[in-house]
């Protein structure tokens, strides 16, 4: 498959190319961005030298579409709204990974990310990525998950669709690597500020709450609210999220790790850790592995679900090839089979 990148300055852009590189049925035919096509790509990063000939260049969708199959966009909500739609009237696949496409509720965008949304029938043509409980596999217009999304929604799934857990006691803890929050200046993401420090940010405010009830509705529809909470830590990668639910039932850790075995026993991409023991970052990152750890405790009567991923690997790059390949009739691992940076 003939595939372009638009958006490939950014962090996620730059983690496509870098999967899709070594993807032996992708071929990489443009590469493009807004701001940043004056001068070569290794000239922006000087680690891509020698390693791609393709020029980077502005962004015309006809030319696009004349030399592509698909058009993965790595560029920002507000953005990809609007880069999307001449690709969406002419029929064009897309893969978006902004936030632009993934919320279906009328206002709901609006409300959340505080900018006017792309038109509600554009919206509804995207196929919500998740990649194991993919509704529409054969969509040409696949949303791609948050970061944090994705996480929360993989760690809670096997529990809420076996109706296990009070619903109104959904608890989750999620702490991210600075890339999280892209390329972009602020005071947060600032070495002095954010080296040797933790600071937790948009308390009850996050993009990613509607996005995660949108999904855990559809298992789930009784479901009214989560307690959804996020951190920065000074890593460069990775998500760690730890969750919290209250049992209808007692059960055991052997119980739970066996039923989330049995949920992912198809999901390559999520590996379920052995009693007792918990996932740490570095054994995902640079990689589109998600590692889960659970635990019960029979006196408070709660599971902790540990989970971690790369947040531009699986949650997001690695999961948009991911996304490509079920949509390509590919393999769901081709050119996913890369081992975590370790150490």
């Amino acid at each position: 498959m003939k595939v372009s990148i638009i958006g490939v300055t950014g962090y996620s852009g730059l983690e496509l190319l870098r999967y899709l590189k070594h993807h032996p049925l992708v071929d990489i035919v443009s590469i493009h961005s807004h701001s940043m096509n004056k001068k070569s790509l290794d000239g922006h990063y000087p680690h891509l030298k020698q390693l791609t000939a393709l020029p980077l260049e502005a962004i015309d969708p006809d030319k696009i579409m004349a030399i592509s199959e698909l058009v993965l966009l790595a560029t920002p909500s507000g953005i990809s709204k609007e880069l999307a739609l001449p690709f969406i009237d002419a029929d064009f696949p897309v893969i978006d990974l902004s936030g632009d496409f993934r919320l279906k509720e009328e206002g709901a965008y609006e409300t959340w990310y505080g900018k006017k949304a792309a038109p509600l029938d554009a919206i509804h043509k995207f196929d919500y990525g998740l990649a194991e409980y993919r509704e529409k596999p054969k969509s040409k217009w696949i949303a791609n998950p948050g970061c944090y999304a994705t996480a929360a929604e993989l760690s809670l799934a096997p529990l809420l669709k076996n109706n296990l857990i009070l619903l109104d006691s959904i608890v989750i803890d999620a702490k991210s690597g600075l890339s999280g929050a892209g390329k972009g200046l602020s005071q947060g993401t600032h070495f002095p500020e954010s080296h040797d420090n933790m600071s937790l940010y948009k308390m009850n405010s996050h993009q990613h709450i509607p996005e995660i009830m949108q999904q855990l509705k559809e298992w789930s529809p009784e479901l009214e609210a989560i307690q959804f909470s996020t951190s920065l830590i000074p890593v460069t990668r990775g998500i760690f999220l730890t969750a919290y639910v209250k049992v209808v039932q007692p059960i055991s850790d052997e119980k739970l790790v066996e039923l989330y075995r049995e949920e992912y026993k198809q999901a390559p991409f999520i590996r379920i850790q052995e009693v007792g023991c918990y996932p740490v970052l570095k054994q995902v990152i640079g990689s589109n592995y998600c590692d889960i750890g659970l635990a019960y405790n029979p006196k408070t009567k709660m599971i902790t679900i540990v989970t971690v991923i790369d947040n531009l690997g699986k949650g997001a790059a690695g999961q948009a090839v991911q996304n490509l390949n079920t949509f390509a009739g590919f393999d769901e691992q081709c050119g996913l089979d890369l081992l975590p940076i370790y150490p």
